[in-house]
């Protein structure tokens, strides 16, 4: 991939944190030609690049022989149940979700998303026709083909951060239920999902990516919607008669890194011990079954966040989790 050379500084630190900011998940390292700066891009596997300690505690219960440059591909599907490590796979799960079930299923349609995070970020998507094209592959990508998305999932084009962007540019009638903690989520909230683009600035300069803005309305909940609270009794709300998926990021539990290398000096993180995740897991589990909700989930992710959620919680995490959502059918 070439770009031209005014488009990234000349500073080696400033390029740097250019390229990051613009490709997120994956790593960037520009070399100067006579043409411009020609970019390879790569799935971080220094160690020096993970923020978690232990993150091979947590490798090891998910796959002994897995790299660090390969987690960004792991995922397992169990019947309704697909575990990732990298939650930019929820949307290669709904795409394939809305295959089996049809457009006319987004018409009642909510997400619950479990996160510490919005994941509104604009991907590395821009419109072509009546759909999208990856930036850094040039390939087309359709919500209605799965096997696009996950190519640009892979590409890095659709990233952990900008996985829900693309869905709710391609459904606006969906509504989302965002439950978060403190100290990110303070009280209940609700948005109007308003759509637009922004403009590329790097790869294809001017060109518009898919991009949404929350505006705050006193209208509730409803199509279009979008509810962030800490509350559990405000998320799950009126929900009688609507298609429900559900996104878990483990990071809603215990954010402690955050991704960032400085984490030890963060002001207020999201790092509770063990214990009190698991009791946080049994109360938002609990939530669900109370409503009824839980057999009525038609598909369900759940994302690990390596350098966000602590490695070392993962499988006792998991266990608690899926066998209380009754589906901790075996990985595979």
């Amino acid at each position: 991939m070439l770009v031209a050379s005014e488009r990234l500084p000349e500073d080696a630190a400033q390029r740097h944190g250019r390229l990051r900011d613009y490709f997120c998940d994956k790593d960037a390292t520009a070399t100067r030609t006579p043409d411009g700066w020609a970019l390879e891009l790569a799935w971080p596997g220094d160690p020096d690049r993970h923020v978690d300690p232990a993150l091979d505690v947590g490798l090891a219960w998910w796959d002994a022989d897995l790299r660090r440059q390969d987690m960004a591909a792991a995922r397992q599907r169990s019947s309704r149940l697909l575990r990732c490590l990298y939650d930019s796979w929820t949307l290669a799960s709904w795409a394939e979700w809305l295959q089996r079930s049809g457009s006319g299923a987004l018409e009642q349609l909510t997400i619950l998303h479990v996160d510490d995070h919005r994941d509104l970020d604009a991907p590395r998507l821009v419109a072509d026709g009546d759909g999208w094209r990856d930036l850094i592959s040039g390939a087309a990508c359709d919500l209605g083909d799965p096997g696009s998305v996950t190519a640009a999932i892979e590409s890095g084009a659709i990233g952990m951060g900008s996985f829900m962007t693309p869905f709710l540019a391609a459904a606006p009638q969906v509504e989302v239920r965002h439950l978060i903690q403190p100290p990110k989520g303070q009280r209940t909230l609700d948005f109007e999902i308003r759509h637009g683009v922004v403009e590329d600035d790097l790869i294809e300069p001017g060109a518009p990516r898919p991009a949404i803005e929350l505006v705050p309305t006193e209208a509730g909940t409803g199509p279009g919607r979008y509810r962030m609270t800490p509350s559990l009794d405000d998320w799950l709300a009126d929900l009688d008669g609507r298609r429900l998926l559900l996104h878990v990021d483990m990071d809603y539990f215990c954010n402690r890194y955050d991704g960032d290398s400085d984490w030890r000096s963060r002001d207020l993180p999201l790092d509770p011990p063990v214990e009190a995740i698991e009791r946080r897991i049994d109360e938002v589990v609990a939530a669900l079954d109370a409503c009824g909700l839980i057999d009525r989930l038609e598909d369900a992710v759940v994302a690990y966040s390596p350098g966000f959620f602590p490695a070392e919680f993962w499988e006792r995490a998991d266990d608690r989790l899926t066998r209380g959502l009754r589906l901790d059918a075996d990985r595979g």
